[in-house]
């Protein structure tokens, strides 16, 4: 292990704590003090973390990608700041990213990795940054052959990949979107009416209960359209690629419904997994996009409007949705820390689902 300048160097992999309190990883290869890539890649924990939970993802991209990714691990959100709002973390967030790319002028590209809330936080923050194309025209990100920047920029780099993991991108407010309540009405309701004692603004936006009090639709409701705050679809759309993990069970923080974007109805059968590279992944399917006026079942009756206004929202870009699974692993009921290996020791089951986020990233 190398220390030089803040700068620890271990297995081909560089570490460095950065100034505002983040982390940032790149590969070592062609020396400890600079990174060759072009391609940032920002990893945003979930709600009351840090850095360090992704620390071990971090790692494994840099050394599965050397040279190709630098990796920078969001903290501008540490811990009880998560409390503060969506809105107000992912001006944190962006203010971060813009804070790297101002001092990294070789970067040309940008992706983002999110676990749980964080998903949430960088659906805003790319708001925030998006810079539409000065041609003016809309381009299905989806397609290969369009001009890298037509589909407009995120802090004026290219956007290529946009990866969620058990976020909550439909929130948490009934219809079991929050598995430790049970399901039971009763307690959904007065779990909505008490989050904010807990989570304070944060909670308000989850149970989409902030609405009445701010005078406009809940801050969700508002991220699946573009309008005066920021273009949030049209941010979305300017990825190439759009990808949601999801837990399909065990995860008593967040529900498969909510982090898959699907209705009760859609939710796909899923059987144990066959591939022995990817033992935890149980169903992968890619969803077009779909314009927002949208049939919906008998089964999914929309039991709430705010709930359906959400699914085909998202729905105008097009999403890869990656089921996980770990009924059959020890560390099952950690399903919502798992899928993102937040602890290499207590987590490591999750390795796999890494793996597949790297096999399948465009660099």
């Amino acid at each position: 292990m190398a220390n030089l300048n803040g700068i620890v160097a271990e297995n081909g992999v560089c570490h460095k704590d950065t100034i505002n309190g983040g982390h940032d990883v790149w590969s070592c290869e062609n020396g400890v003090s600079s990174s060759s890539s072009e391609h940032l890649v920002v990893m945003v924990h979930g709600i009351l973390g840090s850095a360090a939970d992704w620390k071990f993802g971090a790692e494994q991209f840099v050394k599965m990608l050397p040279d190709k990714v630098y990796v920078h691990c969001s903290e501008k959100n540490g811990a009880k700041l998560t409390l503060d709002g969506v809105d107000v973390m992912a001006q944190r967030l962006a203010d971060e990213v813009l804070e790297i790319i101002k001092d990294k002028p070789n970067l040309r590209k940008i992706s983002f990795v999110a676990h749980s809330v964080g998903g949430l936080v960088a659906r805003y923050a790319i708001g925030i940054l998006y810079q539409p194309s000065l041609c003016g025209n809309v381009v299905d990100s989806s397609t290969n052959n369009s001009h890298e920047n037509a589909r407009g920029t995120i802090g004026g780099l290219e956007a290529v990949n946009f990866i969620t993991v058990a976020t909550p991108h439909l929130g948490s407010r009934g219809n079991k979107q929050v598995p430790f309540l049970f399901g039971l009405t009763a307690i959904e309701k007065v779990a909505g009416r008490v989050i904010h004692w807990i989570f304070r603004r944060t909670g308000r936006h989850l149970f989409l209960t902030d609405g009445n009090d701010e005078g406009k639709p809940p801050l969700l409701k508002r991220m699946v359209e573009d309008n005066s705050e920021h273009c949030f679809i049209s941010a979305l759309r300017a990825f190439r690629r759009r990808v949601a993990y999801s837990n399909v069970g065990y995860d008593h923080i967040v529900g498969w419904r909510t982090s898959c974007i699907r209705r009760r109805s859609e939710l796909p059968k899923w059987e144990d997994s066959l591939n022995e590279k990817y033992p935890h992944v149980v169903h992968e399917e890619f969803c077009e996009a779909r314009e927002p006026i949208e049939t919906v079942s008998e089964e999914d009756h929309i039991s709430d409007k705010i709930e359906e206004e959400l699914v085909t929202g998202l729905a105008q870009v097009s999403w890869e949705k990656v089921d996980v699974s770990f009924h059959s692993s020890r560390s099952r009921f950690s399903a919502h820390s798992v899928i993102q290996v937040k602890d290499h020791y207590m987590h490591a089951e999750g390795a796999d689902v890494i793996l597949h986020m790297i096999d399948h990233f465009v660099v």
